[in-house]
């Protein structure tokens, strides 16, 4: 997987990737800190909230913006994008009222719905052959899923330091180093693409091809899998650790790290797996393994009201399921956006993509919360039916498309 690193292009930019990871890292740990020292006991509502105008910001701002800088050459906009969140970051320490967080937040997320799917539509042609392309989403996951391990012991190290307010200055110096890296690659040449009629024509573009193209009505139903089983892990793994369980804080941690492990584990092996079972195959496994987890959720989550403490043990393993099918699910999903996509089309199909699959949060993180809130068992049996359906619908979908080279090998063999 790490041969990929030794095209000089691809290496700076994973690097960028990475660095700029860490400092979004621990801007996430500053700014619950600095959502504290502002509002008190009212921190989680406006961290509640900040996370709302992101999701909005990457669902409704991303295509919109993507159709604005599509003539403009791709390593501005990634450079531009840095250094609007590098200003913000700098910014952020010297604000007094909690509404200038929800405007920097804005921009800030903004800035970063620019600049991921551009990013990521870069990749294929940076690295055009599959096998290359599928070694970097590996890598591309290894780094999110080490983000979340890494920045919180990197911020809790820095803290025993420093004051938070200096951790935004981290934040900043992540995303200047990453401007600088993109700076220094030199990008393929550039072709001139007409742009395909208006800016509402363009901002429309990506989601009006995923609504005909069957490979990516299947990715959509995949995506709403994930939302289901990531809803359940993000947003009431604390409850379950503190309220259910009467765990410490350490609790969480271990939790979500089981997670995080599940995640991990798979996309070290996607190649290969993709090499034997095909995207598709993979991906309805992962939707299986995923929704089998959440259900098994449901009876965990009552025998744990119910009084039993070793739920706790069925817990974890459940948690590690669910990272693990949904990596199945989200690493090799890019394949089927380069598949799909052009030169003309490719960075609007990714930017659907990126709201699209965030538009799935906007619908799950809200149910396990407000339904958690009354009964953790009802939020574990409606994330499961959510993701049971979810995975039916994209089972069926997938009889209408061509098979992949391993699948049709499969199918002649049998």
């Amino acid at each position: 997987m790490l041969n990929v690193l030794r095209e000089p292009r691809y290496r700076k930019l994973f690097s960028a990737q990475v660095v700029a990871l860490l400092g979004t890292g621990l801007l996430t740990v500053a700014l619950g800190l600095l959502a504290y020292d502002l509002a008190g006991a009212d921190a989680g509502a406006v961290l509640g909230t900040a996370l709302t105008i992101k999701m909005v910001a990457y669902v409704g701002v991303a295509p919109i913006i993507a159709a604005l800088v599509n003539r403009l050459p791709k390593k501005a906009v990634l450079i531009g994008a840095d250094l609007i969140r590098l200003g913000v970051a700098l910014i952020l320490p010297f604000i007094t009222d909690v509404w200038q967080i929800y405007l920097l937040v804005f921009i800030l997320q903004s800035a970063s719905a620019t600049f991921t799917p551009a990013f990521q539509s870069l990749i294929p042609v940076v690295l055009p052959d599959e096998r290359d392309y599928t070694k970097a989403l590996s890598l591309s996951r290894l780094a999110y899923d080490l983000e979340a391990l890494v920045s919180p012991l990197l911020a809790a190290a820095l803290l025993t330091l420093i004051d938070f307010y200096r951790l935004f200055v981290g934040t900043a110096i992540g995303f200047a180093a990453s401007a600088t890296l993109v700076l220094a690659t030199r990008f393929p040449p550039r072709i001139p693409i007409a742009s395909p009629g208006s800016v509402w024509h363009r901002t429309t573009l990506g989601v009006r091809i995923f609504a005909r193209t069957p490979s990516l009505r299947f990715l959509m139903a995949m995506n709403l899998v994930v939302g289901a089983g990531t809803a359940l892990v993000l947003v009431n793994t604390v409850v379950y650790a503190r309220d259910v369980f009467a765990l410490d804080n350490s609790s969480l941690a271990v939790a979500l790290a089981c997670y995080g492990a599940g995640s991990l584990t798979v996309a070290l092996n996607v190649p290969r797996l993709v090499e034997r079972l095909g995207d598709r195959r993979l991906m309805l496994l992962g939707a299986a393994v995923s929704s089998a987890a959440v259900l098994g959720a449901i009876a965990m989550t009552a025998a744990a009201t119910a009084g039993w403490a070793g739920a706790w043990w069925v817990l974890l393993p459940l948690w590690l399921l669910i990272g693990a099918g949904n990596s199945m699910i989200s690493t090799p999903s890019s394949r089927l956006l380069m598949r799909a996509s052009d030169d003309t089309t490719r960075n609007y199909i990714y930017t659907a993509q990126f709201s699209l699959s965030h538009a799935c949060f906007l619908i799950t993180y809200p149910l396990a919360g407000w339904l958690g809130a009354v009964s953790l068992t009802a939020a574990a049996a409606l994330l499961a039916a959510i993701a049971i359906g979810a995975g039916v619908v994209a089972s069926r979908s997938w009889r209408s498309l061509t098979p992949s080279p391993v699948e049709e090998q499969e199918r002649i063999r049998s």
